[in-house]
């Protein structure tokens, strides 16, 4: 019996492919030379990740004063980057795990880009707290091994160092969850491969014969790291929240943090998942497999988180007001009307005005317009980091200590490099492994490919028409008697 298709559900595999143009479509970046535009997009990253190498190295041979922090401000881009890249990384769980749970089909042409995302998101993210140190080689610290310090140990009562469990066991089962779903697509690659390249597949694929145990093994695996990995996706940006909420300082300490930077986490990172994904399918070829249908659920995703953002901006606001707290109302006043009015306006304008405009599908379904929009949301949701943590700590208790920050060529080099280190090893994902899960997709071709979707729309229309004609015909028959 064939499975049953909605009338109404785009097919999500465009092309009238077959199970071996899927593998030579998909496999085809790896094999062959890379083009002229991956050239070029790798050579901009590569100097990228020069730069970001040289401010790293700056900033730890002359220390954080090449930094412009100062005693009022003590976290500046730093922090906001961090807190930024953590939030990109999001996107590739959720699609991995929480989507893989609710069976939705429109995660296969981009849970393996968006979980591959979410590693070199995180690898960014984790730099930047260590940096900040100072003196990088101290970091050994913040782990609660055996010492000889006697009672020197990490203080476990700071959100701080909660940040340190919290991330490393997200990266950790991040990295299970990208790589299993790697495995069988790797012996795919290997059974086409040659010489070294043969060798190098044969040891990423682990043995996998594609037998039916193998199978079996492998979807068991995929739903107990989904179910690990679904608390994650709350619980990692909630406890980055936690730096901030469980503070004292008027603008930070609100329980409404950690829904807010979750649902903000998602917001930022399905727009990258966006950026890059636009930019894949255009790059290696993939408009058949990373369809329209997929832009469209993924913006609508972004609307509805940004309406969530939307209504925790405006719900801080109102509990500013309503607490008759003169320093709360102080601290937001200052972020909508103090020195940095600007970023306070340019977060609104990007993270909640401009997403209402996917309410149109015309404008949802549209490449450009989603593309641009995905950029602007990482702009915004930068802002929106920035906002939290500049402005506040620029006007604190003592109007002698109010300050103004403003970052150093060093701190700039450092964020524009981060992206130059994202992007490397993005591009350097594309050459080595499948962008589309071979598997994953292949396992829904016959229920959401265009030449089956489109048959089984027309047998359902000739179906209902059949129908429709007996039921008249007995009609007529029992007016006659």
């Amino acid at each position: 019996m064939s499975a049953v298709v909605s009338s109404i559900r785009e097919p999500l595999i465009l092309g009238n492919k077959t199970y071996h143009q899927i593998t030579e479509d998909i496999c085809r970046p790896t094999e062959t030379a890379p083009s002229k535009e991956w050239i070029i997009g790798f050579l901009i990253a590569l100097g990228g990740l020069s730069t970001y190498l040289f401010c790293v190295v700056w900033t730890v041979w002359n220390g954080i004063g090449s930094w412009n922090l100062n005693r009022t401000i003590g976290w500046g881009w730093d922090i906001t980057n961090f807190v930024w890249w953590v939030g990109i990384g999001h996107a590739g769980t959720l699609i991995s795990a929480i989507l893989l749970l609710f069976r939705q089909k429109w995660r296969t042409g981009v849970n393996r880009a968006a979980e591959a995302m979410t590693i070199f998101a995180v690898i960014c993210a984790g730099q930047f707290p260590i940096i900040h140190m100072g003196r990088v080689w101290m970091a050994i610290f913040i782990f609660p091994y055996p010492n000889t310090r006697g009672p020197l140990w990490p203080n476990f009562n700071s959100p701080l160092f909660w940040d340190v469990f919290a991330i490393s066991t997200y990266f950790t089962v991040s990295l299970l969850f990208w790589y299993t779903g790697l495995v069988p697509d790797f012996a795919t690659v290997r059974d086409r491969a040659t010489g070294w390249r043969k060798r190098m597949y044969t040891g990423l694929a682990l043995g996998w014969t594609g037998a039916a145990k193998h199978w079996q093994r492998w979807e068991s695996l995929s739903l107990v790291l989904a179910g690990i990995s679904t608390p994650l996706v709350l619980s990692v940006h909630t406890i980055v929240s936690f730096d901030f909420a469980t503070s004292v300082i008027p603008g930070w300490h609100t329980t409404i943090f950690p829904p807010y930077f979750v649902a903000g986490a998602i917001f930022s990172g399905f727009a990258m998942v966006l950026t890059l994904m636009l930019i894949v399918r255009k790059l290696l070829k993939l408009e058949d497999y990373i369809t329209i249908e997929h832009v469209e659920s993924m913006n609508k995703v972004i609307l509805l988180t940004g309406s969530i953002v939307g209504v925790a901006y405006l719900t801080e606001l109102f509990i500013s007001w309503y607490s008759g707290y003169v320093y709360e109302q102080f601290a937001f006043y200052n972020r909508v009307f103090g020195i940095y009015w600007w970023s306070y306006f340019g977060m609104m304008l990007c993270n909640v005005v401009s997403p209402q405009l996917f309410w149109s599908k015309k404008l949802r379904t549209n490449i450009w317009v989603t593309f641009f929009m995905s950029i602007f949301i990482n702009i915004g949701m930068w802002f929106e980091r920035f906002v939290i943590i500049a402005t506040t700590l620029a006007r604190d208790y003592l109007p002698s200590s109010w300050s103004y920050y403003s970052p150093t060529w060093v701190e700039i080099g450092l964020f524009i490099g981060s992206l130059g280190l994202f992007f490397t090893c993005f591009l350097i994902f594309t050459r080595i492994a499948p962008v589309v899960a071979i598997a994953e997709i292949k396992a829904i071709l016959k229920t959401m490919g265009n030449q089956y979707v489109k048959h089984n729309t027309v047998a359902d229309h000739a179906h209902h028409d059949d129908h429709a004609v007996v039921t008249a015909a007995d009609g007529s028959a029992a007016a006659k008697h």
